[in-house]
């Protein structure tokens, strides 16, 4: 990666048992923790920085804010901490991971944001507590890893890894909104439900002007991954400097024509990229960023980075989830055999039904992927049991049930590869973990968490922001463009609202990818695109970093050569005897 963080709970000694102080731009070694990162933009106001104290030491990866005028963040919180203690971690603004070390007799920790934006990762098999931001470079220091099977089946069959997990036993995920220290893993209580009463209409408006204008500090020529819809054009709207967009579609796309003409509006340059082979091939560089837990073809752009000719890029990843309630559970009504969300939330949902349909599990594919391959569980009853566990586990931050399903949504959010990959090449901002946004969430009671009211409050900020509307939302009301959407779908004289990304099957097939990717697992051939990929994703991520990746060729048998192989193996035992 051209980005990491690599550190141990011990000293210079002990962290060169593993790295070379060479491969890293800086090297902190406190009285506890010694910690590198590389980075060439370290230092740069709104990133990545280092200090060091007295006795302390402290490093802040990624990008970070801090009250006052002070310009190095990490210097900020070192001195804050001391002062303050946990309060601190509360100020700190941004998408980023601390390593802090106060001193002999001090605390020393590694900290998330409060939303886990950036994966941490650590294992105690080595015999020292070792960590940092690439599952691989951590992987490698287990002498004899085992693979997590319940992991990896959640993997296959959601897209996503739940909770802690990874697909090596001995290898763990620092949690949501938590901290690392050599003995234990620290819960906090930044992210915890607490709505009230205000104008989240006005205060979500004002928060957002102040958010976008925190991020506009980020130098250089600077990009926004543009969409046609609604999340992404609060960015140009606010920061005038932007100099091009950039969207993955083809030209004549309605998805690139609403893009294009929002680029025009705010007068900046617009690059709309064929989709072809790159947008779904699993390469070296696409896999590495799933860190085996989520799905490669979140990083919708990762094949045209090296066309994007900016130095900060901005996206507007998450502000469904934040601002619009993305993991709520809507009532719905029936429009000719349809259930149409009618924008109110539901009384009394089934938090598994729910998330089972955010997470966009598709029961038919499961099974099938269930029976071409030597997987031993019965798909339903796994991913209601594996979903069930994990919501129960993120209760504790929420009153009710509906912010009990934000809050699992947020903590396995399976598309935060899409941000790992971009700020591996660009600096990269980071709207939606805006501390005063993230405290809004959590403030705003889930009915008004809406597109209503994300709308009003861009609206405020921006009159003129819906000039060109999303392609499939015409109107206002969720409702009006959901019985729009279904007319058009039934309706012989009318063509359908356009998906807004390339439809994966097609390019699967024009691009031979079936024999190019699983030219030796011709039994999944006809299984969807999207579980296909997940396989490559696992197979690929495995295979960079050890021979472990050979073991689970024998689950991705099909059931037929799994037993022959088994007759065959106890059959030379047989003889053997």
């Amino acid at each position: 990666m051209n980005r990491e963080l690599f550190g141990v709970f011990g000293g210079i000694d002990t962290f060169e048992r593993f790295r070379s102080r060479d491969e890293f731009d800086a090297v902190l070694t406190g009285s506890t923790v010694t910690v590198g990162i590389r980075d060439e933009d370290l230092g740069t106001p709104g990133w990545s920085a280092t200090y060091a104290g007295d006795d302390g030491r402290c490093l802040i990866w990624g990008e970070s804010y801090v009250p006052g005028d002070e310009s190095n963040a990490a210097r900020w919180l070192l001195e804050s901490y001391e002062a303050d203690g946990r309060e601190a971690l509360q100020e700190l603004n941004g998408s980023y991971l601390v390593v802090l070390d106060t001193g002999p007799g001090g605390d020393a920790f590694v900290a998330t944001d409060p939303v886990r934006s950036r994966e941490c990762f650590y294992t105690d098999e080595p015999g020292v507590r070792v960590f940092g931001t690439d599952t691989a470079t951590i992987a490698r220091t287990i002498s004899d890893p085992t693979l997590h099977r319940d992991a990896i089946l959640e993997f296959m069959h959601l897209g996503v890894t739940l909770g802690e997990k990874t697909a090596v036993t001995e290898l763990h995920r620092l949690p949501l909104d938590s901290r690392l220290t050599p003995t234990a893993v620290d819960p906090l209580e930044r992210f915890v439900y607490d709505p009230r009463e205000f104008d989240v209409v006005d205060e979500l408006a004002d928060r957002l002007e102040r958010a976008l204008q925190r991020r506009s500090v980020l130098p250089g020529r600077k990009g926004v991954l543009l969409s046609a819809g609604y999340d992404s054009r609060i960015i140009p709207s606010q920061l005038t400097d932007i100099d091009h967009s950039y969207t993955v579609g083809a030209p004549d796309a309605a998805e690139v024509r609403g893009a294009k003409r929002l680029a025009e509006q705010y007068d900046m340059g617009h690059t709309a990229f064929q989709p072809d082979e790159r947008y779904l091939r699993a390469d070296e560089s696409k896999v590495r960023h799933s860190h085996g837990i989520k799905e490669s073809l979140h990083i919708h752009h990762a094949g045209y980075a090296d066309e994007m000719d900016v130095d900060t890029m901005y996206h507007g990843l998450l502000c469904d989830t934040f601002f619009r309630g993305h993991f709520a559970a809507r009532k719905t009504v029936d429009v000719l055999g349809k259930r149409v969300p009618t924008g109110r939330l539901e009384s009394d949902p089934d938090p598994v039904e729910v998330l089972l349909k955010k997470f966009g599990y598709d029961a038919a594919a499961s099974r099938e992927l269930t029976d071409r391959t030597s997987f031993d569980a019965d798909p339903a009853r796994f991913v209601r049991e594996a979903i069930a566990a994990e919501f129960d586990a993120r209760q504790w931050r929420a009153d009710t049930v509906q912010n009990a399903l934000a809050c699992c949504g947020i903590a396995n959010q399976p598309s935060m590869p899409f941000h790992d990959h971009l700020s591996d090449r660009f600096l990269t901002s980071f709207l939606a973990t805006d501390r005063e946004l993230i405290d809004w969430h959590l403030q705003t009671p889930p009915e008004y968490r809406t597109t209503d009211t994300f709308l009003r409050a861009c609206r405020r900020i921006d009159a003129d922001i819906l000039r060109h509307r999303p392609p499939d939302r015409p109107y206002d009301t969720t409702l009006f463009n959901e019985i729009e959407g279904f007319v058009r779908r039934k309706a012989p004289l009318l063509t359908s609202f356009e998906p807004p990304w390339p439809d994966r099957k097609t390019l699967f097939d024009r691009y031979d990818l079936d024999r190019r990717l699983l030219g030796d697992l011709e039994h999944v051939h006809d299984l969807p695109a999207r579980h296909k990929l997940r396989l490559v994703d696992l197979r690929g991520w495995l295979e960079r970093w050890s021979d472990v990746g050979e073991r689970p060729i024998s689950w991705l048998r099909s059931p037929q050569s799994a037993v022959a192989q088994r007759n065959r193996l106890i059959s030379a035992d047989v003889t053997d005897r």
